[in-house]
């Protein structure tokens, strides 16, 4: 445990700026990520939907076409499809949000 909690704090000092809002002062459709998921390690769930919505379709999505990848599923392609829709929405719905706030 106390390994993991060094990582997680490692990674908090390595993250990658957004290249967009430094140039242009806005975010772009991936700002939170990295956040969102240093929140999911912290266990704090609320907060990482909050900052990225999309971290919750995107880690299955991720899971699944890895598995698929190894393991080779046959009907595999239709959980990827749906969680890939479901991600790109969750992402264009918050990014929307993000431009009009």
């Amino acid at each position: 445990m106390k390994y993991s909690f060094y990582i997680l704090l490692v990674a908090t000092d390595y993250m990658l700026p957004c290249f967009s809002k430094q140039l242009f002062g806005i975010d772009c459709p991936g700002c939170g990520l990295q956040r969102s998921i240093v929140f999911l390690f912290q266990g704090e769930f609320l907060e990482a939907l909050k900052m990225y919505p999309a971290i919750y379709t995107l880690l299955p999505l991720l899971g699944i076409v890895v598995a698929n990848k190894v393991f080779g599923f046959k009907r595999a392609n239709t959980s990827i499809t749906a969680f890939g829709i479901a991600s790109v929405i969750l992402i264009l719905i918050n990014f929307i949000f993000k431009l009009s706030h």
